[in-house]
């Protein structure tokens, strides 16, 4: 982040009017759950959330928790692409507590794009995510921001020199700054409501014998603790990095970025998931992150579950996610409960089949199938 950054940060929480709520959660681990609910990536989709909520029994039709003792786990990228974080993020905080005093729990855990959000690392902010901050003051507060930017440029001359602040460079400024722009950078901020509320989450947890996380763990992570990286995101994102952790969030190894898990070929990627699972003690790891298929994909003979799920322009959203009751893992897909249950390849091929019972005869899946047979006639050695 430049100087000039650092200040613009600094500005915008000086311009704050949100309160910020107070949280204080802090534990990475639960043993005895018989149910547990798993959503991958929203980015910003309100109404595929509340669906997927609705449809595992989660919330009555007031959008209360009617969950019961179940554990829902939000493995992160709620932010970005899609206009409805906002949304998104006020119903999970309306949730937390509900849970807790049902005996559940919702867990929102902490993937890249929330700390690209507080980081003010915005490439991927859809428009709609500031128009849902803009109100009656936002004109008097991009205004604000706007003479302060001047201000500081004119106190600090940038490389090119200070630019010439007529009309020209006023409506590219504003264009780059739209209204509710100002409100958004107050509440991701790490003291702002959404910024705050991030922070008290954690980036990876256990809960009976899973590990759950956004993205992945990489060699070079191999040996962190679980709270010990957890603890090192949190102060990242408050700006006081740990310096055995300095980039963990964007460091492409670290718990919020790394694919290999998803993506690596798996005789390659096999002993260091090998490794990984010992170095926790689970059975499987379940993240989201990486879009390789359009339903939940396991890999690994289903040691590596893959909630994130890819979806092609004008193919419908198939609202897929995972449910684990009692051990037995389901995914629902497209309101169909599929299960999955797979230790090798010929079985992970069978669970695409069911789940393209339930699909259009266009249907993506369909490649990502003929990929999976395909697979069966190589040989066992084959890279």
């Amino acid at each position: 982040m430049t100087h000039f950054q650092r200040f613009l940060s600094a500005l915008l929480l000086t311009l704050a009017l949100l309160v910020a709520p107070s949280f204080a959660r802090a534990q990475s681990s639960w043993t005895g759950v018989e149910r547990i609910v798993v959503i991958g990536d929203l980015e910003g989709d309100y109404e595929k959330f509340t669906d997927m909520l609705r449809t595992a029994g989660l919330i009555d039709t007031r959008g209360n928790w009617s969950g019961g003792r179940t554990h829902l786990v939000q493995l992160g990228d709620i932010p970005d692409r899609g206009p409805n974080s906002r949304m998104v993020m006020d119903h999970l905080m309306r949730l937390e507590p509900q849970a807790e005093r049902a005996g559940g729990y919702v867990h929102a855990l902490i993937g890249n794009h929330e700390a690209m959000n507080v980081e003010g690392d915005l490439r991927y902010v859809h428009p709609g995510e500031y128009a849902a901050f803009a109100d009656r003051n936002s004109r008097r507060l991009r205004d604000a921001y706007y003479r302060q930017t001047q201000e500081y440029m004119r106190a600090n001359p940038p490389p090119t020199g200070v630019p010439v602040f007529d009309d020209a460079f006023r409506a590219q400024w504003e264009a780059e700054h739209p209204l509710g722009y100002v409100e958004h950078r107050q509440a991701w901020s790490p003291h702002g409501r959404y910024g705050r509320w991030i922070a008290s989450h954690e980036s990876v947890i256990r809960i009976n014998d899973l590990l759950f996380l956004h993205a992945g763990i990489g060699p070079s992570y191999l040996p962190a603790e679980r709270d010990a990286m957890n603890e090192a995101v949190r102060d990242a994102l408050n700006g006081q990095p740990d310096p055995a952790f300095a980039d963990i969030l964007t460091n492409q190894e670290g718990p919020l970025w790394y694919r290999g898990l998803s993506l690596n070929q798996e005789p390659r990627e096999e002993p260091h998931l090998a490794a990984l699972l010992a170095r926790h003690g689970v059975s499987r790891i379940i993240v989201g992150h990486t879009k390789r298929a359009a339903t939940v994909l396991p890999r690994f003979g289903g040691r590596v579950i893959i909630t994130d799920i890819a979806r092609r322009d004008g193919y419908a959203d198939p609202h897929a996610f995972l449910i684990i009751e009692n051990g037995a893992l389901t995914t629902i897909h497209r309101g169909h409960r599929v299960p999955l249950n797979v230790s090798n390849q010929a079985e992970t091929c069978a669970y695409l089949d069911s789940v393209l019972a339930f699909e259009p005869q266009d249907s993506p899946l369909r490649t990502t199938a003929s990929q999976c047979h395909a697979a069966l006639q190589l040989p066992a050695t084959a890279p």
